[in-house]
């Protein structure tokens, strides 16, 4: 039987597939490390470069060391708030003397003038700066003129024997309202409210108190307390301020003291 011929193999040409498979995955592997290396984790990184080294080489890798664990930052507490010094609790308590005795001064004014208080012509507050005793004119003096009328002397005497009794320094301020005023003794609002302020210091000063302690001032229209434009308001403008001063500091928040039944 005759043997038959073997076919003729054709030439095979599709291996370049094979190559540019190899290139590919070289290709993906390349981007994958450059992806890798981009990262800050380089924990990561090792562990992709081991990988592919055992997908390309067959090599089994070594383990990557550990490295150290960082050492974990110290915590932070929180400061002990420092304890008041002696002289720090000296000092409070000495504030908190000295309001307690302004607002007995506050509360001892407002007895002697009580009945002024509740007709609204006296109006008593207490700051850190003091005790201030607001006093309507029409009270003490006629309209255009400085002398003291017989009631207010009344009602300031018994002021005076309350402030007898204490040592804090004495402001008295004269205020006017707007208006002007100009005649043969106050040629204007100055005169005036300085003469009114002396009238109440002069007072003070017969009734025995330390003139060492007193100061006037006249302010003028310059410190009003209420509109110029109403005669209410004017009429509240026109007043003497005695300001009972304390060794505190100045603020300007108010605490309105009120009248006991």
């Amino acid at each position: 039987m005759a043997r038959r011929k073997h076919e003729e193999e054709h030439e095979n040409h599709e291996r370049w597939l094979v190559s540019y498979a190899d290139f590919i995955t070289l290709l993906f592997a390349f981007f994958v490390v450059m992806y890798a290396i981009s990262s800050v984790n380089e924990g990561k990184y090792r562990i992709l470069s081991n990988s592919l080294g055992i997908a390309f080489s067959g090599i089994t890798p070594k383990a990557p060391a550990l490295k150290d664990p960082a050492p974990s930052s110290p915590s932070i507490l929180p400061l002990p708030m420092p304890a008041h010094s002696p002289s720090q609790r000296a000092n409070d308590a000495a504030t908190k003397r000295e309001k307690a005795r302004m607002t007995n001064i506050a509360r001892d004014i407002l007895k002697a003038m009580a009945p002024l208080i509740r007709e609204g012509k006296v109006r008593v507050t207490q700051t850190n700066r003091g005790v201030s005793v607001e006093i309507n004119a029409s009270v003490l003096f006629a309209p255009g003129e400085a002398r003291l009328s017989a009631q207010s002397e009344k009602a300031l005497r018994a002021v005076a024997e309350v402030l007898n009794k204490v040592d804090n320094d004495i402001q008295v301020e004269g205020h006017t309202d707007n208006v002007p005023i100009n005649n043969a003794m106050f040629p204007s609002n100055w005169e005036l409210s300085a003469v009114r302020a002396s009238s109440v210091v002069r007072l003070f000063l017969e009734s025995g108190m330390n003139e060492k302690r007193l100061v006037a001032m006249g302010h003028g229209a310059n410190q009003p307390v209420d509109s110029n434009e109403t005669t209410e308001g004017r009429l509240r403008n026109r007043r003497v301020q005695l300001m009972i001063l304390s060794g505190l500091p100045d603020v300007v928040t108010e605490v309105p003291v009120t009248v006991d039944d």
